[in-house]
């Protein structure tokens, strides 16, 4: 089994729809931009209240990445 080295990012995530959304709005944008994800882990999840109704979810995540080999 080869060895893997991880370089971890932290990012935050948002929706007005779910937790779960926020989630993958974070991991889509970063699939962008990053190369060879491989997974992620939630660390912080946050609302925002108004009139007694939920009306924004943020979560934050670190996701690890695997580095390019030189």
């Amino acid at each position: 089994m080869p060895e893997h080295v991880y370089k971890v990012i932290e990012l935050v995530g948002s929706s007005t729809h779910s937790i779960e959304d926020a989630v993958q709005t974070a991991v889509t944008r970063a699939n962008q931009t990053l190369r060879n994800l491989r997974w992620f882990e939630v660390v912080e999840t946050r609302g925002q209240v108004a009139e007694g109704k939920v009306q924004h979810y943020q979560v934050t995540l670190k996701v690890g990445f695997t580095m390019d080999e030189a």
